[in-house]
């Protein structure tokens, strides 16, 4: 057996909440680390008395007492791991772990036994639930009755406010009270905050940040009580989780930062840390109110009755002995002025960001304690109001996102550095290592998924295999590809540049810088005017002709449409798109490999079906439609011998035709005789007025 045994997942139950966390058996302690707040219950092996092994709500448990009065409870462990920790803590503890079962026979008439600090509440010798007293914020007497008031978790779902005990009147002969002396041993061991005597020191008008105002601070021996004008909160040292002593950036002010778990209350509000601003100035001389010989002995040389020095090392000082914590300060960071900290925005307001040995801490609106082994990642993002400056997120493993904005661009190698040094996965890393400056900035949002994007990919990859085979008409999809449309912008120009005469004279000039100023007019105007005029027509598609296949993304995404929509009520559109793209990356290969199959036949039949409208005569009329299109200006050109002044007019004047002018003289073979015999006369009539050196610009 090896000389340590861990586990996980591993819940303690506290104020009504289960906080999950790791449990480790050594052979000189019993330690446990929270995973919400990183604190450390450590138990020495030698003061174990007893344990038990329990079947509880979440599968096992284990419930640990020590010689001093403690008890210690731990749920989650599997039926299977019984066997290694009784042999465990029998070789390494000498402590029995026995087994025993919880009443469930639902009886609500019992007696209750006080060991420790638990009261727990029994039938025939069997615990049907035990009360931790530390929980108990208040205990009531009545006639036969007593009532325990618990104190409130925020984390917890549903809180339990009290308990009543009815204890039946006593028939010995001692004559106490049974009511109160069920009181006074949950008042010994309770959480119950009382202010009695003096304290051991009073700190008067100290700056409080968090909550705002000035505060009169008294030192008692179990609780830290906070007096303003308007406020008064009591502090148990029990529930203060961390101290911290930052320089200001100024180099003139300190502050002292406590961590309290759970929070300070004030109506909603809640205060998870008290930050305390001093002046490196303001000195003190202090007195404890304790004799030498208390002092000496409570505090172990820790404190001393007389005390002077300047008020934010007193103040640290006497928190440290009676929390019985170590203070945290800054390690050996340095930004780009040489101190501590950065500065930086965090949601509206500004403050200082300090990097840790083991964390980040951010001063003071709201305040923010982040550790190394809760964060997942970290990004450097470029500034969204200026290159002068980049954003720092932090992302952690209950997938919250702190950003810290508006941090200057000389602290960036600093700071990058450090979390380099600390071994943090940074989510941009091959962008940062490879630039410097502002320029080494960029959005995380580069690595999300773009399922539109992706479908227009797959669209536009299915259209140019399309065109490879098919010379008809396009597809009803192809508008949601930019590629496609700028392609079709340049065919356009290039068609309404070859139906007049003038603007193919001009495009297919060598030096068309040297050309007259009126001759570039009309094909700017001819440009503008016959632009829109191709999309007209591409919309103008053949009923009869088969439809494109789909890809295979699209056959996959139109199958499981309404299972999404049904998983997700009241999801939109694009949330739809959203969400399909991220279940199409994640989608194995196999069920990939068979929507492509899918998709191959579908294309295999859409090939098949265009082969026989080919054959049977369907997309002729639109091909030749096409061709007449491309080609027609062209041959006209060469059979004209002049008369560009007057084609430039016509080319202007059949820019404002209406489509259906257009559809007609294309689809009637009638009409475009008789415009033909009409061209040819007026043709003739130009060559007889037009001069030479006209007719020798305008020919080929």
């Amino acid at each position: 057996m090896g000389d340590t045994l861990e586990f996980n997942n591993i819940h303690t139950e506290v104020k009504g909440s289960w906080n999950d966390g790791r449990l480790r058996f050594g052979k000189q302690s019993v330690v446990y680390k929270s995973h919400k707040t990183g604190k450390v219950d450590s138990i020495p092996a030698p003061e174990l008395s007893a344990a038990q092994w329990r079947r509880v709500c979440l599968g096992h448990g284990i419930k640990l007492a020590t010689s001093s009065g403690d008890v210690y409870r731990y749920d989650g462990f599997r039926d299977t791991d019984f066997e290694k920790i009784s042999a465990f803590f029998k070789a390494n503890y000498k402590v029995e772990l026995a087994e025993k079962d919880m009443c469930v026979k639902g009886w609500n008439w019992g007696t209750a036994k006080f060991t420790g600090s638990l009261l727990s509440f029994d039938v025939s010798d069997s615990p049907v639930f035990e009360i931790p007293l530390s929980s108990v914020s208040q205990c009531a007497t009545g006639k036969n009755e007593v009532t325990v008031e618990f104190h409130q978790n925020d984390d917890a779902e549903v809180s339990l406010m009290e308990v009543r005990f009815y204890v039946p009147p006593n028939t010995g002969d001692d004559g106490s009270d049974p009511v109160e002396a069920f009181a006074q041993n949950v008042l010994s061991k309770a959480d119950v905050i009382q202010a009695t005597g003096d304290g051991v020191c009073v700190f008067k008008e100290l700056q409080c940040l968090t909550p705002r105002g000035r505060y009169d601070i008294r030192i008692y021996p179990s609780f830290l009580h906070l007096h303003g004008k308007t406020f008064d909160y009591k502090i148990p040292y029990n529930t203060v989780l961390r101290l911290f002593l930052l320089p200001h950036k100024d180099q003139r002010q300190m502050f002292f930062v406590i961590s309290l778990d759970p929070p300070i209350k004030q109506g909603q509000t809640r205060y998870h840390f008290l930050i305390l601003l001093f002046s490196k100035d303001e000195e003190l001389s202090l007195a404890l109110n304790m004799s030498e010989d208390e002092v000496q002995k409570r505090y172990e040389g820790k404190l001393s009755k007389n005390m002077s020095g300047p008020l934010y090392e007193i103040v640290s000082r006497v928190m440290k002995a009676l929390v019985n914590r170590k203070i945290t300060v800054p390690g050996n960071f340095k930004g780009h002025s040489g101190s501590q900290c950065i500065t930086c925005a965090y949601k509206a307001s500004s403050g200082l960001l300090y990097p840790l040995e083991r964390g980040f801490i951010y001063v003071h609106k709201p305040p923010v304690h982040l550790r190394f082994e809760e964060i997942s990642c970290v990004n450097f993002a470029r500034g969204t109001t200026t290159t002068r400056s980049f954003d720092f997120e932090i992302e952690t493993k209950q997938n919250n996102q702190y950003t810290f904005s508006n941090i200057e661009r000389e602290e960036y190698g600093k700071l990058f550095d450090f979390v380099n040094a600390k071994k943090l996965n940074i989510k941009n890393r091959g962008f940062k290592e490879g630039m410097k400056g502002a320029d080494g900035y960029s959005d995380s949002d580069e690595d999300q998924h773009d399922a539109y994007l992706e479908r227009m990919k797959e669209e536009g990859k299915i259209r140019e295999e399309g065109d490879g085979s098919d010379g008809s008409e396009g597809d009803s999809d192809e508008s949601f590809n930019p590629g496609e449309e700028d392609d079709d912008v340049a065919e356009e120009y290039d068609s309404n540049a070859s139906e007049s005469d003038s603007e193919a004279d001009v495009a297919d000039s060598e030096d068309e810088g040297k050309k007259k100023k009126p001759e570039k007019k009309p094909k700017k105007v001819v440009k503008e005017k016959k632009e829109r005029k191709p999309r007209k027509e591409k919309k103008v598609k053949d009923p009869g002709a088969p439809k494109r296949p789909m890809s295979a993304y699209m056959l996959w995404l139109n199958a499981n449409r309404e299972r999404i929509k049904s998983e997700n009520p009241g999801i939109s559109v694009t949330e739809i798109s959203k969400k399909a793209g991220e279940m199409w990356k994640q989608l194995g290969k196999d069920r990939k490999e068979e929507w492509d199959r899918k998709a191959e036949e579908a294309k295999k039949q859409y090939e098949k079906a265009m082969k026989q409208y080919r054959e049977s005569g369907g997309g002729a009329a639109a091909s030749v439609t096409k061709e007449k299109k491309k080609k027609g200006g062209k041959v006209e050109a060469k059979k004209k011998s002049g008369g560009e002044k007057e084609t430039k007019k016509e080319s202007v004047n059949e820019s404002f035709k209406s489509k259906e002018f257009i559809s007609s003289e294309e689809s009637s073979s009638e009409s475009e005789h008789d415009r033909g015999s009409k061209l040819k006369a007026s043709e003739e009539e130009e060559a007889a007025s037009t001069p030479a050196s006209s007719e020798e610009s305008g020919s080929d």
